[in-house]
């Protein structure tokens, strides 16, 4: 087991540092010019914001469209730092520290009455959670009120690189862990997980929170990279958004998430010039996934180094 987990741990490592590199060069030689960056910082923020989710929906089943309420809150903190306080990476870095600790004092708030629901009630008390967090920051005076904030730019494509592998190490970590097993537990069946003594309710309550300051994360970046941030670009239609990357690549996968951002990011980008099929377009691509893969790209699985290895020495054995 511990040579698998070294040999995986490594593999993981140099694949992250060969996609750095890679993208680096293309940067470099001009291939990628600063509108595909634009689009690349675009896909790492929505990879944050689909993983935060699938650990509420996909590893706990807990079905909330609350997550642009936690979203907001960490773009006006790290966009009220920038313009008030001081700018560049140190105002960046403030701002999403104060984004987490703001929004895992809400999500404790709004997790504690609502994940006592289930269904079609977590998601209606969850959203209108998320409208109510959206409403109080328009507001306020030191948002700007709906007029929004124009912010400089201080987040590059390495910062949002970075963050991406950090929460993606958070995540799957945790999914692994004592306290995932737990999550999943209660995904199956919350009832007979009570019956073996687990804490259902605390352990929702926990996900929740990780998902919600994972999301503020995401928040603090779009509004270091990209201008200008308004309520409006908050509303519960974000929310859907998010949760269609997460069903989209399948409930209960990291690497679904992964692929679902790069591949609705890449067909959002491709349409723009289109803009009166666009939304058309995208609406078909999602009924049809959902008609011939309804658990969506990937399901719950995962791709592993260790799965692939151990299916390359299981054929080479065959083969001898």
């Amino acid at each position: 087991m511990k040579y698998w987990l070294k040999r995986n741990t490594l593999l993981w490592a140099g694949l992250i540092a060969l996609t750095y590199l890679l993208l680096h060069i293309l940067i470099a030689l001009g291939i990628i010019n600063n509108v595909y960056q634009t689009v690349l910082m675009t896909i790492g923020i929505n990879i944050i914001l689909a993983v935060s989710l699938n650990l509420i929906i996909g590893v706990t089943g807990q079905f909330s469209l609350g997550h642009a309420g936690f979203m907001v809150i960490g773009a006006y903190s790290c966009g009220v730092i920038l313009k008030h306080v001081t700018a560049g990476l140190a105002g960046v870095f403030v701002g999403i520290a104060i984004g987490i600790l703001i929004s895992a004092a809400v999500a404790l708030i709004v997790a504690i009455p609502t994940l006592r629901l289930k269904g079609d009630y977590l998601a209606i008390a969850t959203l209108g959670f998320g409208e109510i967090i959206r409403i109080v920051i328009l507001n306020m005076e030191i948002t700007n009120g709906a007029a929004g904030l124009i912010l400089p730019k201080a987040v590059s494509w390495q910062m949002i690189f970075w963050a991406v592998v950090i929460c993606t190490v958070i995540i799957v970590n945790f999914g692994t862990s004592a306290h995932g097993r737990a999550c999943i537990s209660v995904r199956e069946d919350e009832i007979a997980a009570e019956a073996m003594g687990i804490n259902t309710t605390q352990y929702k309550i926990l996900a929740f929170v990780i998902g919600a300051m994972i999301a503020s994360v995401a928040g603090a970046l779009y509004a270091g990279a990209f201008y200008v941030i308004k309520p409006d670009m908050f509303t519960y239609s974000k929310s859907i958004d998010i949760l269609v990357l997460v069903v989209f690549g399948g409930m209960g996968s990291i690497t679904g998430s992964f692929i679902s951002s790069v591949l609705v990011s890449i067909l959002n980008t491709a349409l723009q010039q289109f803009s009166s099929i666009r939304m058309i377009v995208y609406g078909l691509a999602l009924v049809a996934i959902m008609v011939f893969r309804p658990s969506g790209l990937l399901g719950r699985k995962e791709f592993t180094f260790s799965g692939l290895m151990k299916k390359l020495d299981q054929k080479k054995g065959a083969a001898s």
